[in-house]
């Protein structure tokens, strides 16, 4: 992984990181629509049972990159695998929750939840348990015979979060899934997210705009440029990790992170 640089505390880089420990792998990647090139070359590991954030510029390739890990998108050129199997298309090890949502606005919460095991063929007693226990460790116990339209933006994205989670993918694809919520429901769901990493033991790919958003829940941050995109350079925050989530955004290495990406970024925004 020439092209990227790795900042780190007490961390190796990933590229140098035993194969067992790698959920996704990326290889020289690239594609191209029409007479853009999106992506160019772009390499990047995904260590298992982290959260790993895509930060960069809009424009940068960050939804291209997650939906060519998720098989939406095929790549012109390299290669993607989890857990050491190729990638050709959409498959049970990875779910994905999109930034809008994609809820089924006729059916409750618990069916919303439980749709990708009815779909598997889950029966109605197991995916329903299933689906419960979800909606419950993503805040929503008591809501699940409402509609999406009876909901808040921020309770829409939960029950898509938890969609995710009931399939048991071990591989969670998010692309900007607090974008559209307000900033007091946004840290609530980044906390949330810091307990969900934990207890989860999953993969998670993290697409944001923001720089902090990243740095505070991120194991590690991939750092890309705009298009043709490729890896500026990788971050493992490590000195705040496991700490009181309270205390996180006044951790010196964290303040020290958010200025040095936002350093790093600057020249790249229009």
């Amino acid at each position: 992984m020439s092209q990227t640089k790795l900042r780190t505390a007490q961390s190796v880089s990933p590229a140098e990181a035993p194969a067992s420990a790698i959920a996704v792998s990326v290889e020289n990647v690239s594609k191209n629509y029409g007479d853009v090139q999106a992506l160019k070359n772009m390499s990047l590991q995904f260590p298992r049972g982290e959260l790993t954030s895509l930060l960069g510029p809009s424009g940068c390739g960050k939804t291209t990159l997650l939906k060519i890990i998720a098989g939406l998108l095929k790549a012109d050129a390299g290669s993607v695998t989890v857990e050491g199997t190729p990638v050709t298309e959409p498959g049970p090890d990875r779910s994905f929750v999109f930034q809008d949502f994609a809820l089924l606005p006729w059916a409750s919460v618990l069916r919303n939840v439980a749709f990708g095991l009815e779909l598997r063929g889950v029966a109605k007693s197991e995916r329903e348990a299933i689906a419960e226990k979800y909606i419950a460790a993503v805040g929503l116990a008591g809501f699940e015979a409402k509609f999406p339209h009876q909901l808040s933006g921020g309770m829409r994205q939960r029950v898509g979060l938890a969609r995710a989670l009931s399939v048991n993918a071990q591989v969670l694809l998010l692309d900007e899934p607090f974008s559209a919520v307000d900033e007091q429901t946004r840290r609530k769901f980044q906390e949330d997210m810091l307990s969900l990493v934990q207890n989860e033991k999953k993969t998670f790919i993290f697409v944001t705009h923001s720089i902090e958003e990243a740095v505070y829940v991120s194991d590690q941050i991939a750092i890309l440029l705009p298009r043709p995109s490729r890896v500026l350079e990788v971050i493992r925050p490590t000195s705040f990790r496991g700490k009181d989530v309270a205390n996180i955004r006044r951790d010196p290495e964290y303040l020290d992170i958010v200025d040095s990406i936002w350093a790093s970024l600057r020249s790249y925004v229009e």
